[in-house]
């Protein structure tokens, strides 16, 4: 089969395929390697766990540098991954591949700048990261092989997101399973099996990640996409990197904010101890198992919703949002339960401490409760950002983990203590999720304008 075939098949698989089948078909494996590589998160928090609640601890300091690196990563890929999607709807072969190049050595490059910074200002990252003075060995031994794989670390995410929106996220899903995977095995190896304990866990990860960036780049070397990889096809005017970071910027903008908040969350719980931040560090990571569900319908949105509508077909990107937010309700909802009703359990495999479970009980809980006022405000904001809409992208995508969460938590903290900082995510998701009613409504105006005129 041609390469003019090809595109012509991948067109009409996009634009015409029902909603329900293409999403599903878009979200299905993006799910799958979600839940793999959270399950892999939360194994390789409970081989940490084994080593106390200082190590538990030092997972969630490492969390938040990893949260990090994804913004860059996210940043580079929906940006140039929007862009790429729209011009692929219009037709526009060459046009894509700039972006999908420029995009992919842009990450590569800033990844490689924040590993030599974080490298040379390590004590004081750890720190800023929420590290109390007995967590920061643990936490050094963990983040200093994540530092050394930082470029290959938002690159990967930058090829696994272009592989999304070219509509092609099966192939993304081999890179990352077989990284988690090989993370798994790596962690019994390198933890147990060389006895390298904390530091072990950390050159698992970075192995991992270094695989996944040369499978997923393969993809685009050996002719399995539409667009390119090549250092030729970068652009050399600043007007497509520009755009990839001005589109990816709400990405930027939540991911950083999912950092602050993760520092601010583990500052303001070390004030009760190790086994507080191990707490509140195992509910985020629980929590966010459940959210991948969601996140993966989301990223099965994104590329439906960006080549539409650079075809101009708006009532299937209305459909397609609707359908997502109501299927990701559905599968969040089938999670939450048994997590709710056997929460003391969940958390038990990842640290069986009574002082870490009494305080992470509650909290996930509470995120139990809360959980399913998420979907319609993830969906606006990606909903946004896939269709080129920067400012309101820009506005929604700072609500959840930032512009509610982050004085949410200053207050509630200040005003209950600890209670008040079990309640502080649960509260901020009900406060965006009324935001976002409005929001979603300016976004449906919208595609109702373009599709009558």
């Amino acid at each position: 089969m041609d390469s003019e075939t090809k595109k012509n098949l991948q067109y009409e698989k996009m634009t015409t395929k029902p909603i329900p089948k293409l999403i599903g078909t878009l979200a299905i494996p993006t799910i799958i390697s979600m839940m793999v590589t959270n399950i892999y998160n939360l194994v390789d928090t409970a081989f940490v766990g084994r080593l106390g609640n200082s190590a538990s601890g030092a997972v969630g300091i490492v969390f938040g540098y990893m949260s990090i690196l994804q913004a860059v990563g996210f940043m580079c890929g929906q940006g140039a991954g929007s862009v790429m999607s729209r011009r692929l709807g219009a037709k526009d072969s060459e046009g894509a591949t700039a972006y999908s190049s420029t995009g992919f050595f842009l990450s590569l490059l800033l990844g490689g700048i924040i590993g030599i910074l974080s490298y040379i200002f390590l004590t004081p990252l750890v720190h800023i990261l929420g590290s109390t003075k007995t967590i920061e060995p643990y936490a050094k031994s963990y983040i200093i092989y994540i530092i050394i794989s930082a470029p290959f670390f938002t690159s990967s995410l930058t090829l696994n997101n272009l592989l999304r929106y070219e509509g092609r996220a099966r192939l993304g899903t081999i890179g990352l399973m077989t990284g988690a995977a090989i993370n798994i095995g790596g962690d019994m190896l390198f933890m147990f099996g060389m006895n390298m304990g904390i530091s072990g866990a950390g050159l698992s990860t970075a192995l991992s990640q270094i695989i996944s960036f040369i499978i997923l780049l393969l993809m685009f070397l050996t002719g399995r996409t539409e667009t390119k990889i090549s250092i030729h096809r970068i652009s050399h005017t600043f007007a497509v990197p520009g755009n990839i970071m001005a589109t990816g910027f709400p990405s930027l903008i939540r991911q950083s904010l999912n950092s602050i908040a993760t520092m601010l969350l583990n500052g303001q719980s070390a004030i009760y101890g190790d086994a507080a931040v191990a707490a509140m560090s195992n509910t985020s990571r629980i929590a966010f198992f459940m959210m991948a569900v969601a996140i993966g319908m989301g990223q099965g949105f994104q590329p439906v919703s960006s080549y539409n509508y650079g075809a101009g077909k708006y009532d299937r990107v209305k459909k397609a949002f609707w359908f997502t937010v109501a299927a990701a309700e559905v599968l969040l909802l089938i999670i939450i339960i048994p997590v709710y009703i056997k929460s003391d359990f969940f958390l038990s495999l990842l640290r069986d401490d009574s002082e870490v479970l009494s305080y992470g009980i509650r909290a996930l809980r509470l995120q139990c409760i809360t959980l399913m006022f998420v979907p319609l405000t993830m969906m606006t904001e990606m909903g946004f950002q896939s269709t080129g809409q920067r400012a309101l992208a820009i506005f929604a995508s700072s609500l959840r983990s930032g512009l509610i969460f982050i004085p949410v938590l200053l207050i509630l903290s200040a005003l209950r203590g600890m209670s008040g900082i079990q309640e502080a995510q649960p509260v901020g998701y009900v406060i965006s999720f009324i935001i976002s009613l409005f929001l979603s409504r300016i976004f449906m105006k919208k595609l109702d304008k373009l599709s009558k005129n």
